[in-house]
């Protein structure tokens, strides 16, 4: 039986809704290159808001990046939400894509005309699984051949002020309670032997970590600071994720999020679950082990 894919005819255009998130953005890149890969022939979009375009710069697989409005998916043939949200939705409808899709837990999903299952139930396992594989399991509904899940996909220039051996330290996130204490981050700093380079964005109280070079660049920036990078620590955050698709080792420490579901993607990394109970020393030896790696 023919799949979603077989049927869409050579040289057909794909809105994939993405919307914002640095995090899941990031970790769309891999079920975009599953798709690609497949099917070389199709021009692919992204429905992505501006602030976030930069993740996409210099994706091979993409034709374009275009910012949200009710009409952006307008002229795709397949309309793929990955967002999930109200506005995604209309933009779904509005697209006037012969084929809309999404996956089926979606407030809404009666919009769609390929309602994508649970990954679960496309990967036949019950087990919890990663974003990247359940963003990939959508590709695998629509016809792709099923594969092993890539790396996250960032592109970036060479940093001219790169240093020759850093450490990226990002001791920031979207909440409070998210955060390891700043004084334990610089204790960890203060013995790394590597150079520490702090990143954040202008919003970020950058005063416990004086002492140390700190960055607050744009998203292109960051990402030439991370492709060069030999290590990365930090909270459970969008750069952790960045990182992560550059193949830099990264420690990464959590507060409520499932480390199952959000653990760096395909590189080697180290995770600590529960801030408050995560000591210097555990830090300390997690970034040795990954040093240790890294020189071997």
């Amino acid at each position: 039986m023919p799949s979603i894919l077989d049927e869409l005819a050579t040289g057909s255009r794909v809105a994939i809704i993405r919307l914002r998130s640095l995090g899941d953005c990031v970790l769309t890149t891999p079920a975009i290159a599953i798709l690609k890969a497949a099917r070389p022939d199709l021009r692919i979009q992204v429905v992505l808001e501006p602030r976030f375009a930069a993740l996409f710069s210099g994706n091979p697989d993409l034709e374009q990046v275009v910012a949200p409005s009710l009409t952006a998916a307008r002229g795709s043939d397949l309309c793929l939400n990955f967002h999930g949200g109200s506005r995604s939705m209309w933009m779904t409808a509005f697209s006037g894509a012969r084929v809309r899709a999404g996956f089926g837990h979606h407030v809404g999903a009666w919009i769609y005309n390929a309602p994508v299952p649970r990954a679960q139930e496309i990967l036949g396992d019950e087990r919890t699984v990663h974003t990247a594989e359940h963003l990939g399991s959508a590709m695998f509904y629509l016809g792709c051949p099923r594969v092993e899940i890539p790396r996250a996909r960032l592109y970036a220039d060479p940093w001219p002020e790169a240093p020759p051996r850093y450490a990226v330290i990002h001791p920031f996130a979207s909440a409070p309670e998210k955060q390891w204490p700043a004084e334990r981050f610089v204790e960890v700093m203060r013995t790394l032997e590597l150079e520490p380079l702090v990143i954040g964005a202008p919003g970020d109280d950058f005063a416990p970590f004086s002492e140390f070079r700190c960055l607050t660049g744009s998203l292109e920036q960051t990402k030439q600071v991370l492709a060069a990078a030999s290590l990365f620590l930090g909270n459970d955050s969008g750069p952790a994720h960045m990182a992560a698709a550059f193949g830099v080792p990264v420690a990464v420490l959590y507060g409520a999020s499932d480390p199952v579901v959000w653990a760096p993607w395909r590189t080697r990394g180290e995770t600590f679950v529960g801030l408050s109970d995560t000591t210097v020393p555990q830090v300390k030896a997690a970034l040795n082990r990954l040093l240790q790696g890294v020189n071997a």
